[in-house]
């Protein structure tokens, strides 16, 4: 007998994930929060889940309630006996945290991932992690995917003459190589100088966009800080345009007053997180077809190879 597909939600991505299961073809599972006057609360399953396999929908963006509502509902699923239990994480959050950039701090995502798993996931499904090397910390298979299926088909539509890909800072010039590969264009990078973190002391341009209509890519904006000064110092070395892509759109602080002010055109983003509010230069394409259709391959045995190579 084929073992069920059952689809649950995490509050804070409920939106979402109501259009990812009507893209499955599945109506959400019924889940009940108990919350006490403490703020402690409690997820349970208003549905058998025994023997299926669930998937439960939650990014896990700040705060940390986020994540303890996803690990709460994990545990959940494992104690009423479900058969496999896959986190479907369209943003993973703390994986800012992959490594000791310092003496005495922690490795915040290894401990995400080790508490995922003991809480009972048996397979992880997460797009655009801030670090690769994150899918090492699981002992789980762990699908990553990538939003460029999002948003080269979007670039494409613009039909940008002398368009050039850039990257916002070193580490994201792999990221932006790759684009620049599909979309046969050049690249030019941005090196920064930090005081603190969201604190930019210094950013110079290596690279030429006189004249070039430019396209900053990046996992995630933040504060926008750098977004912002990147699109900023490009248009004072005469880039006709400038506009950035960016996978999980964070947006904390005044983030938006900064993007309002700057010499960004647009900003493209998913909706992994849900946005806090409409504005005129944000556009958000919506991730859910992507991740809808791995989830049903995922459960029906079948190739997912296509959605998570670059």
């Amino acid at each position: 007998m084929k073992t069920p597909a059952k689809i649950f939600t995490c509050t804070q991505s409920t939106e979402l994930a109501n259009h990812i299961a009507k893209h499955f073809g599945a109506p959400l599972g019924k889940v009940n929060f108990s919350r006490y006057s403490d703020g402690e609360f409690q997820p349970s399953f208003e549905e058998s889940v025994r023997g299926a396999r669930v998937f439960i929908i939650g990014s896990t963006q700040p705060s940390s309630e986020n994540l303890m509502e996803l690990l709460l509902m994990l545990d959940a699923a494992k104690r009423a006996s479900a058969r496999h239990i896959t986190a479907v994480m369209p943003y993973f959050g703390w994986a800012r945290q992959d490594r000791k950039d310092k003496p005495r701090v922690p490795i915040g995502a290894k401990l995400i991932a080790k508490l995922l798993e003991s809480a009972g996931a048996t397979r992880i499904i997460t797009m655009d992690l801030h670090a690769d090397q994150i899918q090492g910390f699981f002992e789980k298979p762990v699908d990553h995917l990538f939003a460029s299926t999002l948003f080269l088909p979007y670039i494409k539509s613009l039909k940008l003459s002398n368009l050039t890909i850039a990257s916002p800072d070193m580490g994201g010039s792999k990221r932006a190589y790759a684009y620049s590969k599909f979309l046969s264009s050049d690249v030019v990078i941005c090196y920064k100088q930090r005081e603190k973190a969201n604190v930019i002391s210094h950013m110079e341009l290596i690279g030429d966009v006189e004249g070039k209509n430019v396209i900053l890519v990046d996992d995630m904006v933040d504060t926008a800080g750098t977004l912002t000064k990147a699109a900023d110092l490009m248009k004072e070395r005469g880039a006709l345009s400038v506009r950035a892509i960016c996978t999980h759109a964070l947006l904390s602080g005044n983030a938006y007053e900064k993007i309002e002010a700057s010499q960004l055109e647009e900003l493209i983003v998913s909706d992994s997180i849900a946005p806090k509010i409409s504005h005129s230069k944000v556009k958000v394409l919506s991730c859910a077809p992507l991740f809808a259709e791995v989830m049903h391959n995922v459960h029906h045995n079948e190739s997912i190879s296509s959605k998570f190579i670059m």
